[in-house]
C-alpha cells in the first residue's frame, strides 16, 4: 500500500488510513510522509504495517546513527529530529488530557531535556547462547520479537558500557553455564558501574575467577542473581555501595543495583528541582510524598519543609530511604511507612492529618485510589497544591479527570520530561491546585536543559 502518515501514536508508530478508511499503524512512518508499506498484521479494527520505502520524506526525518535501528526494540524514534520528538510527546500529553480527562492545562511548562545519547544509567540486556551465530548474544530484544539482538554497541548507554558489550559476549560465552544465562542488568552510580548476572544454574569456581578477572580488567563490579531480585549479591562479598548525588540539596543516595531508580541521572536532578519549585514548599509546611521509593523527592523536600511523610509499597525501598535520611540528619523531618497505595480511601488519608502540599510519583498504573481519596475529602482538608510526576500520560489523564471533575482541583500546568530520548516513552509533570490564581510564578520556568 501507499499511505500518508497523519500523526504518531504513543508507541511512536505512524497513524494512517487505507483506501477503505481502516486505521493502519505504521512502523517507521512520520507525520506528513507519503510511504510505501507492507502489511504485517490484520485485525478487525486496525492493521499493522511497516515502511519499506519513503516516497515523500518529512523535513524532520534524520538518518539514525544506530546501526540496529528498525530491528532493535529499544529506540523507535531515532529517525525523528530530537526537538521534534519532544514536541510530539508534548502534543500526545495534551491529547490525552483532552480526550480522556476533558481538561486542558492552563499553562504548558517548558520541556525538561538533556543529552540525547549516553544517558541511560540502568538497562537490562538479554543474553542467549546461539551456536549458529557464533556463541553468546548480549543486547536488547528485537522489535516485536523474543529474539536477542546481535549487538556490539549501544549509543544510549554511556560509552564505557557500550565498549563492554563485545568483551562481555566473549566472556559469557566461555562460562560453563553459558546456555543458562538469560540476562545482564546494568546499574551505574556516580562512581561505580555494576553488572548483575542472572544465572539459572550455579557458577563454577573457574567461572567466578573469570568474572573477577573481567571486573578488575574493566573496572566494574559483578553481582550475581540466582533467582529473584532479592537474591542479588556481590560476587566478592565486599561490594562498594552504588550511589547517585543530588548536589543541589547536599544529598548522596545509595542504592542496590536491583532497586528502582531513575535511569537518567541528569534529567532526574532537573526534574526534582522543577517539582520542588512547582510545589513552592514553605518552612512550616507538612508535605506528603506518595510512591516515594528510596526518597528521591522526599529528602530534597525535607530540606525545605517542616515534615515530609513518605509512603511506598516496597519495604526494601523504605528501609533504604530511612537509612539515607538518618545519614543526612533528616530523620526528625521525615516519617516513612510501607503501604499499598492502590488500596487506600479517604478515611485512611484523613487519618494522616492535613498536608499543605502533596507529591505523587506512581508507576505506570497511576494513582487512581489516591485521586479518588483526595477527591472525596472536604475542600478544607485537601492539600492546596499537588504535583503529579507520571510515566504514563494515559493514567495521568485518567487521574486528572477525577481530581478536576470530582475533587474540584484545577489543572494549573503540565509539561513533558524527556527522560528517555529516542523512545516513545513519555514522562511528564502536572500541577493541580485548589482555586485559580492566574499563571504560576515564572521562577518555575528555570532552564530546562540539563548541563
Amino acid at each position: 500500500m501507499i499511505l500518508t502518515i497523519e500523526s504518531l501514536d504513543l508507541q511512536g508508530q505512524g497513524i494512517a488510513h487505507d483506501d477503505e478508511g481502516k486505521v493502519v499503524f505504521v512502523e517507521g512512518g512520520l507525520p506528513g510522509e507519503r510511504v510505501r508499506v507492507e502489511r504485517l498484521r490484520q485485525k478487525k479494527n486496525y492493521d499493522k504495517a511497516r515502511v519499506i520505502e519513503v516516497l515523500e520524506a518529512s523535513p524532520l526525518r534524520v538518518e539514525p546513527p544506530c546501526p540496529y535501528f528498525g530491528v532493535c526494540g529499544g529506540c523507535v524514534m531515532q529517525h525523528l529530529e530530537p526537538g521534534a520528538q519532544i514536541a510530539i510527546k508534548q502534543r500526545a500529553l495534551e491529547d490525552q488530557f483532552r480526550h480522556l480527562a476533558k481538561v486542558q492545562p492552563a499553562q504548558i511548562l517548558p520541556p525538561i531535556y538533556g543529552a540525547y545519547w549516553g544517558y541511560r544509567m540502568k538497562a537490562r540486556f538479554s543474553a542467549r547462547y546461539v551456536a549458529k551465530k557464533g556463541g553468546m548474544l548480549v543486547g536488547f530484544r528485537e522489535r516485536n520479537s523474543r529474539y536477542v539482538m546481535d549487538m556490539t554497541q549501544c549509543l544510549v548507554v554511556p560509552p564505557k558500557v557500550s565498549a563492554l558489550l563485545e568483551p562481555l559476549r566473549e566472556l559469557l560465552g566461555t562460562l560453563s553455564i553459558a546456555e543458562r544465562i538469560p540476562q545482564v542488568e546494568l546499574a551505574m552510580g556516580d562512581e561505580q558501574t555494576v553488572l548483575v548476572l542472572r544465572h539459572l544454574e550455579a557458577l563454577s569456581e573457574a567461572d567466578k575467577e573469570k568474572l573477577q578477572y573481567f571486573a578488575e580488567q574493566h573496572q566494574i563490579e559483578w553481582w550475581l542473581q540466582p533467582k529473584g531480585p532479592e537474591t542479588a549479591h556481590p560476587l566478592t562479598g565486599d561490594a562498594s555501595r552504588l550511589a547517585y548525588s543530588l548536589p543541589e540539596y547536599g544529598l548522596n543516595m545509595p542504592f542496590r543495583p536491583t532497586d528502582f531508580t531513575q535511569v537518567n541521572h541528569g534529567i532526574n536532578r532537573v526534574m526534582i528541582r522543577r517539582a520542588l519549585n512547582l510545589l513552592a514548599v514553605k518552612p512550616h509546611h507538612r508535605v506528603a510524598d506518595l510512591f516515594c521509593g528510596l526518597g528521591n523527592f522526599t529528602l530534597p523536600l525535607a530540606r525545605q519543609a517542616q515534615q515530609v511523610v513518605g509512603i511506598e509499597g516496597s519495604a526494601v525501598l523504605i528501609e533504604r530511604a530511612q537509612e539515607a535520611a538518618a545519614r543526612h540528619g533528616l530523620s526528625e523531618r521525615t516519617d516513612f511507612s510501607v503501604l499499598d497505595l492502590f488500596n487506600i480511601d479517604e478515611h485512611w488519608l484523613r487519618s494522616l492529618g492535613y498536608f499543605d502540599r502533596m507529591l505523587i510519583d506512581p508507576p505506570r498504573d497511576g494513582a487512581i485510589a489516591v485521586a479518588k481519596a483526595l477527591s472525596a475529602l472536604p475542600t478544607d482538608e485537601q492539600p492546596e497544591r499537588l504535583v503529579y510526576v507520571s510515566c504514563n500520560p494515559a493514567t495521568l489523564a485518567r487521574d486528572a479527570g477525577i481530581l478536576v471533575h470530582v475533587g474540584g482541583y484545577h489543572l494549573r500546568a503540565a509539561g513533558v520530561i524527556n527522560m528517555f530520548p529516542h523512545t516513545a516513552h513519555i514522562e511528564s509533570i502536572a500541577v493541580f491546585e485548589r482555586g485559580t490564581q492566574g499563571r504560576l510564578p515564572m521562577d518555575i520556568n528555570e532552564t530546562a536543559q540539563t548541563e
